[in-house]
C-alpha cells in the first residue's frame, strides 16, 4: 500500500484537496496541465461569496504549498496512463519543458524585444501576448514560461543569451506510485460558437461572461476598464443573456449553477464603474440559492438594472454602429421585441474539462463529461469535475475528496 495521493488538477478544488491531505502527513503530488496553479479562479475579477479578488484566496493557498514539504507539484503536466489498483497505482505523467529556470527573475525587458505576437487564450482572445509570459502578477510558480514553438529564429537567438532560459530542455515522462487519486480537473466555458443564433464569434461586441471577468480584472487586457472590444468605448446599455448553452438538450442539458450569480455580480461591476449605465438581464429563471438570494435582491433593487423573463432568440450586429440587436419575447407580457444594446454578455454554460477528451483507464465520465463512480477503485472526483459548483462549494468538495482518499490509503 502506498500512502501517497495524486491530485489531478491544480485549481481551487485540487489545491484544497492536496493541502488537506498533506497537512495530516500524506505525500501529495499535484499534476496540472497549465503552466501555473490556480485554475479558473485565477481568471476572475472577484469571486463569491465575499467578492474577493482571486489573489486574496489563492496567495494564501500558494503560501501553504510552499511551506509544506509533503506537497510536490508538476505544471505543464498531464496523466498519460494509470495502472494497478486501489492502494497501489502506477501513474505515468508526461511533463512538457518550461524552458525557464526557477527563481523570480524579471524578464519584462526581454519580452518587449520578442517579435512574434500570439493570441492570448487566457484573456479569451481579447489581446495578444508574447511567447515568453506569466498569466497574472501573482501567478504560481512565480516563473515565466516560454512557448518555444511560437518563437521566430530571431527570438530564439535573443533568448539564447538569457541565463535563466534553457532552450535545450526536453519533454520527460515520470512514474508516480500512489495509493489513491483525486480528479479535480475543473471546467471550461461551453463553446458558444456552437450557438450560432447568439452572435458569439460573429458579433464583435458580444462577449462571454468569462471574457467580461478579464475585462473587469485589474490584471486583464484593459487594466480593469470594461469597454467594447470593437472600439474601446464605454458601454452605456449592456445586456446579459442567461443560459447560453445551458438547460438545452442540444448543448448542455443541465443548469450550470453559477451563471445567474455571475451575471448579477457582473452587473454590479458595470454599475460601480459606470453609474449612468443601464443593464438588462434576459433570463429563463433566476437561480440564486441560499445566501445568494439576498445578494440578488440587493442587485435587482437598483432601478438601472432590469431583469426580463424571456428566452433570447437571436443576437445580431447592427451595421455601422457596432451595436447589438437582441431579439427576445417577454414571457410575462408576450411582447416580442428587438432591443438595441452597446454590449452583450453571454452567460456561458459550465462544461467539465474532461468533456470530449480521452480519459485514462479507471476514470469514468457520463455523457456530459462529469466523473461518475470510481470510488470503489480508489479514484475520487472533486469540484467541477463532478458537478457545477461555485468556489466555496468547490473547496468543500476538495476537502471531502481528500478525506476519502486518505481513508483509502490508510485502509479504513
Amino acid at each position: 500500500m502506498s500512502n501517497s495521493i495524486l491530485v489531478v488538477g491544480g485549481g481551487f478544488s485540487g489545491i484544497t484537496a492536496a493541502l488537506e491531505a498533506a497537512e495530516v502527513g500524506h505525500e501529495v503530488f499535484i499534476v496540472e496541465k497549465a503552466p501555473f496553479l490556480g485554475g479558473r479562479v485565477m481568471q476572475l475579477n472577484k469571486y463569491f461569496p465575499k467578492l474577493c479578488p482571486p489573489s486574496c484566496g489563492l496567495e494564501i493557498q500558494f503560501q501553504r504549498i510552499k511551506n509544506n514539504k509533503n506537497v510536490k507539484f508538476f505544471t505543464l503536466a498531464e496523466v498519460e496512463s494509470i495502472s494497478g489498483s486501489k492502494g497501489n497505482f502506477e501513474v505515468k505523467v508526461r511533463i512538457k519543458p518550461r524552458y525557464v529556470g526557477p527563481g523570480s527573475v524579471e524578464l519584462s525587458e526581454v519580452i518587449e524585444k520578442l517579435s512574434n505576437d500570439i493570441t492570448d487564450e487566457f484573456e479569451f482572445k481579447l489581446c495578444d501576448r508574447k511567447a515568453l509570459y506569466m498569466d497574472v502578477p501573482f501567478a504560481f510558480p512565480a516563473r515565466y514560461v516560454l512557448e518555444k514553438e511560437n518563437c521566430t529564429d530571431e527570438d530564439l537567438k535573443l533568448l539564447e543569451g538569457v541565463d535563466v532560459i534553457d532552450l535545450k530542455s526536453e519533454e520527460k515522462v515520470i512514474t508516480l506510485n500512489v495509493g489513491s487519486i483525486v480528479y479535480a480537473t475543473g471546467w471550461k466555458p461551453y463553446d458558444v460558437t456552437k450557438l450560432s443564433n447568439l452572435g458569439a464569434g460573429t458579433v464583435q461586441n458580444c462577449v462571454t461572461n468569462m471574457a467580461l471577468e478579464r475585462l473587469a480584472a485589474p490584471s486583464g487586457p484593459t487594466g480593469g476598464k470594461i469597454v467594447r472590444p470593437s472600439d474601446g468605448a464605454q458601454p452605456k446599455n449592456i445586456a446579459f443573456v442567461q443560459c447560453a448553452g445551458s438547460r438545452d438538450e442540444n448543448h448542455l442539458n443541465f443548469c450550470s449553477y453559477i451563471c445567474c450569480m455571475a451575471s448579477l455580480k457582473q452587473a454590479a461591476y458595470i454599475r460601480d464603474q459606470y453609474p449612468d449605465a443601464k443593464v438588462t438581464i434576459y433570463y429563463i429563471d433566476l437561480r440564486t440559492p441560499g445566501r445568494y438570494d439576498k445578494f440578488a435582491k440587493r442587485i435587482l433593487s437598483d432601478d438601472r438594472i432590469n431583469a426580463v423573463k424571456g428566452k433570447v432568440a437571436d443576437v445580431i450586429e447592427e451595421s455601422g454602429s457596432g451595436n447589438v440587436l437582441v431579439t427576445v419575447e417577454d414571457a410575462e407580457t408576450g411582447i416580442k421585441a428587438q432591443n438595441e444594446h452597446d454590449l452583450v454578455v453571454l452567460a456561458t454554460g459550465m462544461q467539465p474539462s474532461l468533456a470530449g477528451t480521452p480519459v485514462p483507464s479507471g476514470v469514468q465520465v457520463d455523457d456530459q463529461g462529469f466523473i461518475v463512480g470510481g470510488e470503489e477503485q480508489g479514484i475520487f472526483a472533486a469540484g467541477c469535475a463532478k458537478q457545477p459548483l461555485d468556489v466555496m462549494k468547490t473547496a468543500q468538495s476538495g476537502t471531502a475528496a481528500a478525506l476519502k482518499a486518505i481513508q483509502t490509503v490508510i485502509g479504513r
